[in-house]
């Protein structure tokens, strides 16, 4: 009997480390309370076994997407639950038609082989390697094109792209709050005075008051566009995290308002969400369309209080110019800063030679690249009014260029 309750702990160890890895805050007093409510509940079906660990392990809403993919993964052969006691890993997927990947399947699958790795690791030589004349691996995935990363270096990117910090500038409000310095306020200064009896005047000062600037997204997913437009999403999801004035919307052939799915806490669960309630991803491009409903249903509604405009696309469009240039005017006057975002700036040679491109440039106030880390850094910097050393940015220098 010691033999078995061994061999259980073992497996409910390793499921927690799975668990762990994949992002689930898993403690020892956890994994102990999760032994002993096994014990205590027994192992009579998968579905006992499945709710008995989850109301151990998953505390949180977003968690339970990641449980549920690591307990399908590691339980999944038939008869596993009842033949535990001699099965201490994992095994292969049964065969059959390919599904789709659920949210959280990769982070799971990577726990499950860094788990793997870590008996290796430990036992693995050390190899001093002189890297004197070597570039680091960080500063090759700063200037690496997103279309170009393999899947491992997507994940490292799509970490980096979640730790940035976005501090937009501030702007100015004509509401005047109180301050240490600046104009006196008459009101508050007599009030203060009259408090002491009148014989000493206090003066109190104000000064307008500071707001940062509410954000939109208007992100092209059609086919050229989407292996950009997923590692941006990430991006989004983690400045939508940090803010609640944060708008974003997709575009292919339709318009789509993902502000909701993005406002999700676990970044795999939000952009699942998006591909569930997108039916154009991957597919044709139609900007002057989609600015149009932009401007008829959503302006008003999310471009109050001066906000930001961040525009991503590549400007290939197949809809007449005038109707794409008059939608961008628009655009551009209904906000405080519009800021086109071109992956296709990558390219040292790129001109600005495309009628859909030379009909929108006259309306933006920035035309940056957005193609890796180094981009999107240079991106950040300009939101919180830093100068930045990236490639100009002046919209009008691209089209004196082909004059």
């Amino acid at each position: 009997m010691t033999a078995v309750r061994s061999r259980i702990t073992d497996n409910i160890v390793y499921f927690a480390r799975t668990l762990r890895k994949a992002g689930v805050p898993v403690g020892p007093a956890s994994v102990v309370d999760a032994v002993q409510a096994v014990e205590v509940s027994g192992i009579s079906n998968r579905d006992d076994l499945y709710w008995t660990l989850h109301a151990v392990f998953v505390r949180k809403r977003e968690h339970r997407i990641l449980f549920d993919e690591a307990f399908r993964v590691y339980w999944q052969s038939r008869g596993l639950i009842e033949k535990m006691l001699a099965i201490l890993s994992p095994v292969a997927p049964p065969r059959g038609a390919p599904e789709k990947p659920k949210a959280g399947q990769t982070r799971v699958a990577q726990a499950f082989q860094a788990n793997k790795e870590r008996v290796a690791e430990e036992t693995r030589p050390e190899i001093e390697v002189d890297a004197k004349f070597t570039v680091s691996g960080k500063e090759l995935l700063q200037s690496k094109d997103f279309a170009q990363m393999t899947a491992e270096e997507i994940n490292d990117a799509k970490k980096a792209l979640a730790s940035m910090a976005l501090s937009m500038d501030k702007i100015r409000l004509r509401r005047l709050v109180p301050a240490h310095s600046g104009k006196v306020d008459p009101r508050r200064t007599l009030r203060a005075s009259m408090r002491a009896g009148g014989d000493i005047i206090d003066l109190k000062f104000r000064q307008p008051a500071e707001k940062r600037p509410p954000l939109v997204a208007i992100c092209d997913i059609s086919g050229s566009m989407s292996q950009y437009s997923r590692l941006l999403l990430h991006f989004l999801h983690a400045v939508t995290a940090e803010r609640r004035d944060v708008h974003t919307f997709l575009f292919g052939t339709r318009l789509s308002n993902v502000t909701r799915q993005l406002r999700m806490k676990d970044p795999d669960e939000a952009l699942e969400a998006c591909s569930e309630g997108v039916q154009d991803w991957s597919g044709g491009t139609r900007i002057a369309s989609a600015l149009h409903d932009f401007n008829r249903h959503w302006s008003r509604r999310v471009l109050s209080g001066k906000p930001t405009v961040l525009l991503i696309t590549d400007g290939l469009e197949r809809d007449s110019d005038e109707d794409l240039a008059r939608e961008m005017d628009r655009l551009h006057r209904s906000c405080r800063r519009l800021i086109w975002l071109n992956p296709l700036l990558r390219f040292e040679g790129f001109e600005a030679k495309a009628k859909g491109i030379r009909a929108m440039l006259p309306h933006v106030d920035e035309f940056r690249a957005v193609h890796s880390l180094d981009a999107v850094a240079d991106l950040v910097s300009a939101l919180m009014g830093k100068q930045s050393d990236s490639k100009s940015s002046n919209p009008k220098s691209w089209l004196k260029r082909q004059s």
